[in-house]
């Protein structure tokens, strides 16, 4: 039987593509929400789920901050979280994980985070009310990566506790 070398360039690139997909799914909606689902769970905080209009307000803002980079709120409607790193392979996990690693600092029996340290980053993961999710990452034309999570409604209530 004789192939086409259309069909040849066609399976090629298809199985390029295969090759290459998990980069993106690192990156992916599931990733976001697995990576805080786990931290929740670990506090029996039920799981977020993801919500477009979130999402897209997430995208909308990080395209905004591809020309400086800067980690500025956007003081939107929603809770946000932000991530900024110089390394190119940096995933929607490494963010996540970032801001969970605050979780040493924060003492659950006072409300509290040790003096001088930053919990707001995991509190916002874990709170309980929030349950929409919506996150985007971009690379900036410095190079640098730029992560920002957003969450409906918004979390770190002052007197209230995350969970």
């Amino acid at each position: 039987m004789k192939r086409s070398p259309g069909l040849l360039v066609w399976i090629c690139l298809l199985g390029l593509g295969m090759l290459f997909r998990g980069t993106h799914a690192q990156n992916s909606p599931q990733d976001f929400l697995a990576a805080h689902n786990k931290a929740r769970a670990q506090v029996g905080v039920g799981h977020m789920v993801w919500d477009a209009n979130v999402a897209a307000y997430a995208q909308k803002y990080a395209k905004q901050r591809i020309g400086d980079c800067r980690l500025v709120h956007s003081h939107g409607p929603y809770g946000e979280n932000l991530f900024l790193s110089s390394v190119h392979q940096n995933t929607a996990k490494d963010a996540v994980n970032w801001w969970v690693a605050e979780k040493r600092y924060y003492n659950h029996a006072t409300n509290t985070c040790a003096c001088g340290q930053v919990c707001a980053h995991y509190t916002q993961v874990v709170w309980r009310k929030s349950v929409r999710l919506g996150c985007a990452r971009v690379k900036c034309h410095n190079g640098a990566i730029f992560i920002t999570c957003n969450y409906y409604p918004p979390g770190n209530v002052k007197g209230e506790r995350p969970y």
